[in-house]
């Protein structure tokens, strides 16, 4: 009887001396809120995708790289969460190769995400502290070039990183049952500079350039310093639509702040970094939640994804040249 019990808490209880122990469940109110997040997620995100993606009016630079967060946040949503919330009261039962290429999707769809907010930070600051070159240097064709590349160097860059587990799934998993990926103390220090300390590094120095540079020009604004006669339309000012998007823009990066700094706290601490697909880890899903807070800050400062959001539901949007309405 005693054996019986105890072969019932193992994940594979015919391996007793080798398998683990199954994770205690949490409660289910966790796990509605949790998947109520990540339906959430992947939703809004869906949104913003289909919106950029169809309307023509929507086809900027700046777009386009919201478009490429997007798709960084659905897949958040899609393959990140799901996963997380299962094996938060689950054993792993789909072996040492799918444990492995989960973290490296995960790790992939982090370091792009970072990628696409560096990229945002740098199209800022060209339009607001360069405003008259920034239709020659930031054009569509580089952004699209520099999307393309932050998605392959993020690829790359994991691929090196996780090459051990690649190449030998599992090597860490002391149990059958569990997934486990750790990262060593120099693999871990070259992931902290390469995606958390010069990230946020060139983020927090381009847009406290950016602002200090709004400030200056809201104030001519205001104080007509600025005449008609000496700054005629085209010049040096940025407009007051490249204003409102840089403020925006930059509540979507100091939200990401916020959110990522407690995901490498224990990179910060110094030691190896063990990363367990059932741990309730707060600063991951600090960080898998700021997936799902960015659309949000979209509707509350984009008047036209309100307006892309409202064609959607109704179905305008399947309507003939819906592609060419007025959104903005």
């Amino acid at each position: 009887m005693m054996e019986t019990l105890e072969g019932a808490k193992l994940c594979f209880p015919q391996l007793l001396n080798a398998s683990c122990r199954r994770p205690t469940r949490p409660r289910s109110e966790t796990y509605i809120l949790l998947s109520s997040i990540s339906v959430l997620t992947v939703a809004l995100n869906l949104l913003v995708i289909i919106s950029i993606s169809h309307y023509r009016q929507l086809h900027t630079t700046t777009n386009l790289l919201l478009l490429s967060l997007a798709v960084s946040d659905l897949l958040v949503g899609l393959l990140v969460m799901p996963v997380e919330i299962v094996l938060t009261g689950a054993c792993w039962l789909l072996g040492d190769l799918l444990c492995t290429l989960y973290y490296v999707v995960e790790f992939i769809i982090t370091s792009a995400s970072i990628g696409n907010t560096v990229l945002i930070s740098v199209d800022r600051y060209v339009a607001i502290c360069d405003p008259l070159c920034y239709p020659t240097k930031v054009t569509l064709r580089r952004v699209k070039i520099c999307v393309c590349l932050c998605w392959i160097c993020s690829i790359f860059y994991n691929g090196l990183i996780q090459k051990d587990h690649l190449t030998q799934p599992g090597r860490y998993n002391s149990c059958y049952g569990e997934c486990v990926v750790v990262i060593n103390y120099i693999s871990g220090a070259v992931d902290l500079v390469f995606t958390f300390i010069a990230p946020v590094t060139v983020i927090v120095v381009l847009y406290m350039r950016v602002f200090v540079v709004a400030v200056s020009q809201a104030r001519a604004m205001r104080s007509h310093i600025v005449s008609v006669t000496l700054q005629p339309s085209g010049t040096g000012t940025a407009k007051k639509s490249e204003l409102k998007a840089a403020r925006t823009l930059g509540v979507v990066i100091a939200v990401f702040l916020i959110c990522v700094f407690p995901y490498y706290c224990a990179s910060l601490a110094g030691q190896d970094n063990l990363v367990t697909a059932s741990s309730f880890a707060f600063g991951i899903w600090l960080f898998n939640f700021n997936s799902c807070l960015n659309p949000v800050i979209y509707a509350f400062f984009y008047p036209w994804f309100r307006k892309t959001i409202k064609h959607i539901v109704t179905l305008k949007i399947l309507q003939p040249d819906s592609c060419e309405a007025n959104i903005l």
